[in-house]
């Protein structure tokens, strides 16, 4: 009898063992040694893994955007604090500091237990169990969702309306969701979807424009960015050179930005911190023309 139990319980063993490797659980310590973290699929399975360098990013660093910041950051201590709050939608232009902003949340709160979880757009379908494993912790937890759009085949953004707004299940008050997009409303508005569709029998194409729209709508806080000017461009191109301690002359920092926004045709505080990056680089190797 102890031979056959102790072969039923290795024979367990090795199925444990080919569990953990085809859908490996994860490990709730992770979340005690990270403050950033990402989701990502291992044998098919959902795992999270933290984040050894998260993006420095400060709020010194983003111009042009003051108004939009001070509304994020309003929203962000009403969370900590246990206060009510919204989830968050922040939309506009690529290269306006959308993602920035959300990243610097972190690096000003972490010290007061705010955590910070990437989820990817193909695994929205994990949100609610990853919220299970995080819901009791005693950190606050941004779900963040960069660059979210979807197409108009896609359904993952009903899984994603169902965690921001709609179960039964209440909301959990550790957690809120921060998403960036260069869309609006997120999913593609045709102008036919406004007009009958005869050939797919579809007469009230409104209600299927109103189940598009219900998911930006969920998001309580919605924020818009917008194009900047060449001023407020020049404007980060100095913070830059201020934060970083360059020594030029800056008529010449501003032709050389100038020329680097005409040849990459935008204004955006993404171009501004690469002309920069540049400039630094050739400076410190002596190549600066």
């Amino acid at each position: 009898m102890d031979i056959l139990i102790n072969e039923i319980r290795r024979l367990n063993e090795s199925i444990d063992r080919l569990i953990n490797i085809f859908a490996p659980a994860i490990d709730e310590t992770i979340l005690d040694r990270y403050v950033a973290f990402r989701v990502a699929l291992r044998h098919g399975s959902p795992v999270i893994t933290g984040i050894e360098r998260p993006d420095p990013v400060r709020f010194s660093e983003l111009k042009g955007i003051d108004w939009i910041i001070e509304r994020l950051i309003q929203n962000t201590e009403q969370f900590l604090n246990g206060l009510p709050y919204n989830n968050v939608l922040l939309f506009g232009p690529r290269g306006t500091g959308k993602s920035s902003s959300v990243k610097a949340l972190l690096n000003e709160y972490h010290t007061r237990g705010l955590r910070m979880l990437e989820v990817p757009r193909d695994l929205l379908f994990y949100i609610p169990e990853i919220s299970e494993l995080i819901k009791k912790r005693k950190e606050k937890f941004i779900i963040f969702c960069d660059d979210l759009s979807f197409d108009e085949e896609e359904r993952s953004y009903r899984t994603l309306k169902a965690v921001l707004e709609g179960g039964l299940e209440k909301r959990h008050e550790n957690i809120a969701i921060y998403a960036t997009s260069n869309r609006r409303h997120l999913i593609p508005e045709r102008v036919r979807e406004n007009l009958p569709d005869i050939s797919n029998a579809e007469l009230h194409p409104q209600e299927s424009l109103e189940e598009k729209l219900s998911l930006s709508d969920r998001f309580g806080l919605r924020l818009g960015f917008y194009n900047f000017d060449q001023d407020t461009y020049l404007e980060i191109i100095s913070n830059y050179i201020f934060l970083r301690n360059i020594q030029i002359d800056p008529e010449i920092v501003r032709t050389q930005a100038l020329q680097w926004a005409l040849s990459h045709g935008s204004y955006s505080g993404r171009t501004a911190r690469q002309f920069i990056d540049d400039l630094e680089g050739r400076l410190k190797t002596g190549l600066n023309k």
